[in-house]
């Protein structure tokens, strides 16, 4: 049994689209949208020469898993909202998996949470 979401040997990439603007956190997500209104998904990364962490879209993989479950569509309606000066309201990856009750990518050490829901 898995008890990690694994990424699979071939996957498409249909949903979601690449957003970039001008947030204090990130500046590039993967924006879920329907219709007027848009939910921001990110994904934390790792820069090794750096040693530093920061936030961007999530992995291609993973966007049409999300955004066909079967909980996806209540989720977004709970959460998205039009766009307040070119920005949308914004979840971590692990935030919408745990909420779609899909099993969560593997955490790596290095990384961080929100204290707050909203971001």
């Amino acid at each position: 049994m898995r008890y990690h979401y694994e990424k699979p040997d071939f996957y498409l990439s249909q949903y979601g689209s690449i957003y970039i603007c001008d947030h204090p956190i990130y500046n590039r997500c993967t924006l879920f949208k329907i219709d007027d209104l848009g939910l921001a998904v990110i994904q934390q990364r790792f820069d090794p020469e750096g040693k530093r962490t920061y936030w961007t879209e999530i992995d291609p993989w993973l966007t049409d898993p999300i955004y066909l479950h079967s909980r996806f569509k209540s989720f977004f309606d709970g959460r998205a909202k039009p766009d307040t000066d070119g920005l949308y309201p914004t979840v971590t990856v692990r935030q919408i998996m745990w909420a779609l009750k899909m099993k969560p990518i593997p955490k790596e050490v290095w990384e961080t949470v929100f204290d707050r829901s909203y971001i």
